[in-house]
């Protein structure tokens, strides 16, 4: 009897694996670094390799697998199992990457992006219980969203609906994002993008501790942006008001488009609390001019939600 079931949640740094048994408890976990150098084949290789390793640790084989569910940081077509583009694994492209692992394997794989993955998670488990309609924000490495619709995903035409860190805020102006443009909000939000911002501030002429707590300008990153803020640092201030100026446009936009008012934010950013999320707030209530509720919640789901996530794909109905 096919007991077991993998939840993988890829990310731009990181791959954590999920393995499940028939009580729908995660009963052995694994994490390794995204390795950015591999194509689509190589990288999915790697996972068939780390899939058999933990199947081999708890005595099992892939006949024991009902599925894995993957969730991936990329453009996806959902219905094919094609991964279009991944903005932060800029080599995985163009591959079908559904049908090579499941060849490889011998078991149903079902691949979604990540955003909507965490959407899934948050909405059946976590912070969004009970909203009808929800939007899933993870904002870290990346900016995304998952927008649940009647109680169930909105893919749109063709899978990678919620990419709406791509939405254009300056086009043609800033930092060159993974998409291919520049002046998307995913190049003013992300903590890999305003990291850009502040090299070039500080190549201009600007000060700031962050060098001296970093090493070099190239080893800034958002925890060195949140030292340093603390510090009152003038430059990392800056940062952190414009992450949540354009943060608080990118909501509000959705919620202008969309009518929907939980919003669940996730991802590495939320550890920077109220002093990233007051601002953004602050800002969302300015462009906001009717009374209605709006809610801005945490994730609550930890570290597991995109494992938890990736697994629930293979129980949609």
């Amino acid at each position: 009897m096919k007991r077991y079931y993998f939840g993988i949640d890829v990310g731009g740094t990181k791959i954590a694996y999920g393995l499940f048994n028939e009580k729908n408890e995660i009963i052995d976990r694994h994490r390794v670094p995204s390795d950015k150098s591999l194509p689509g084949p190589l990288f999915f290789d790697s996972i068939a390799s780390d899939i058999g390793m933990m199947l081999q640790r708890n005595s099992l084989t892939a006949a024991d697998l009902s599925g894995i569910g993957i969730g991936m940081p990329s453009y996806i077509l959902f219905d094919e199992g094609k991964i279009l583009m991944t903005t932060n694994l800029t080599r995985i492209k163009d591959f079908a990457a559904r049908d090579y692992l499941a060849g490889k394997l011998g078991v149903r794989v079902v691949i979604d992006n990540d955003s909507h993955t965490g959407a899934i998670a948050e909405h059946r488990f976590g912070a969004g219980r009970g909203f009808k309609h929800m939007i899933y924000c993870p904002v870290s490495t990346g900016t995304s969203a998952g927008i649940i619709i009647n109680d169930h995903i909105f893919r749109g035409s063709y899978g990678f609906s919620g990419e709406a860190g791509h939405m254009l805020i300056t086009p043609d102006e800033g930092v060159l994002c993974g998409c291919e443009n520049k002046g998307c909000f995913m190049s003013h939000t992300s903590g890999s993008m305003i990291v850009r911002h502040i090299r070039q501030r500080i190549i201009a002429g600007d000060q700031t501790i962050m060098v001296e707590l970093a090493g070099a300008p190239e080893k800034i990153t958002a925890k060195h942006i949140e030292d340093a803020a603390k510090m009152g640092d003038a430059l990392a201030c800056w940062a952190i008001d414009h992450m949540a100026k354009y943060l608080a446009v990118w909501v509000y936009n959705m919620y202008s488009l969309l009518n929907i008012n939980c919003f669940v934010f996730g991802g590495g950013l939320t550890k920077f609390g109220g002093m990233l999320f007051d601002p953004i707030r602050s800002y969302f209530d300015s462009y906001n001019h009717n009374d209605m509720p709006v809610y801005f919640k945490f994730a609550e789901l930890g570290d597991d939600f995109g494992i938890i996530g990736a697994a629930q794909l293979l129980f949609e109905d």
